[in-house]
Parts: C-alpha cells; sequence; structure tokens
C-alpha cells in the first residue's frame, strides 16, 4: 500500500506542478499546445495570402499606371464613352494640312485607319513634329476633340528607314 500511496503521492505531485514552459496546469498546457498547433499555420497562412495579394495589387496598381500604354485613334473614338474625363496617351498620324498654330501652341487632326481626332495642344510641339508623322499626345477628351499638353514623338528603326525625311528635324539631326 505505502508503494501505491507513494506512487499515487507522486502522480499528484507531478499534476499539480506546470511543467516548463507551460502557462498553467497540465491540461492548460496540452489543449493550447494543440490548438496553437492549429491555429498558427492558420493565421501564418491568412496572413501570407493578405501579403500575397497586397503586393499583387501595388504591382498591377503601380505597373498599369506607368506602362508605355495607349489608345489609337480608332480606339479611342470606339471607348469615347468610358474615356470620357480621363487623362490617356492617345497614338494618330498627324493628317496633312491640318497643323495650324493656334494661341499657346497648336491644333492638327490625329488619323488612324477609320477615324480622325480634332486635337488641339497647349505648349511647344517638338522640333520633329509635322505632317504625316504619328504622334503620342497625352491629354483627355473634350467634346468629340482631345485637349493635350504633351506631344510625343519615337519612331522605330523600321519607321526612321520607311521614312528618312519625315524624322529628320530642321537642324539636320535624325530622330
Amino acid at each position: 500500500m505505502s508503494e501505491a500511496g507513494s506512487h499515487g503521492g507522486s502522480r499528484s505531485a507531478t499534476r499539480s506542478r506546470p511543467e516548463a514552459g507551460s502557462h498553467g496546469g497540465s491540461r492548460s498546457g496540452a489543449h493550447s499546445g494543440t490548438r496553437r498547433g492549429t491555429r498558427h499555420p492558420l493565421r501564418l497562412a491568412a496572413f501570407g495570402v493578405v501579403l500575397v495579394a497586397a503586393v499583387a495589387f501595388l504591382l498591377a496598381k503601380g505597373l498599369g499606371s506607368s506602362l508605355d500604354y495607349f489608345e489609337t485613334v480608332d480606339q479611342a473614338v470606339a471607348q469615347h464613352a468610358m474615356l470620357e474625363g480621363k487623362t490617356f496617351r492617345l497614338e494618330g498620324l498627324v493628317l496633312p494640312g491640318t497643323v495650324h498654330q493656334v494661341p499657346g501652341g497648336v491644333s492638327f487632326v490625329a488619323g488612324g485607319s477609320k477615324h480622325k481626332i480634332d486635337v488641339v495642344n497647349h505648349g511647344s510641339p517638338p522640333q520633329l513634329f509635322q505632317p504625316d508623322v504619328p504622334v503620342v499626345v497625352v491629354g483627355h477628351f473634350s467634346g468629340n476633340g482631345f485637349v493635350s499638353d504633351q506631344i510625343i514623338i519615337d519612331h522605330t528603326a523600321q519607321y526612321i528607314a520607311a521614312h528618312p525625311q519625315r524624322v529628320r528635324a530642321p537642324n539636320g539631326s535624325v530622330r
């Protein structure tokens, strides 16, 4: 009996003493260890999903706005209602006979394969700006026309080879 009593006494002593590193009795330590084992990976996975989604959102937002993307004249005319009030880049060919100096800038007609848009640019056009040259203008629709504050002329090597006289500036430089 003394053996059982001492054995039982040591069991009681073991149960009442908290284990090293636990926060309370053995019941609490065993239970919370199981919970932590299940909760911790779930929290980590949830945090990972939120983090990946946030990074993806920021990349899409940042890259979307910084890409050299433009609408052609034909695309812009087709999406006029959706683009109304938004600043975007419009690409078209400066049509011959349409370039006119206006107070504070220049006006011209940008043509696509099917459509045309009247453009008024505020500011000085680049040196290579002339009829029959493809341009990208940055601005927004205003009624049926386009108001711009920047004209970009950037020709590919193929365009330069096919039209060497169109890309020669008044000072003789190319592009």
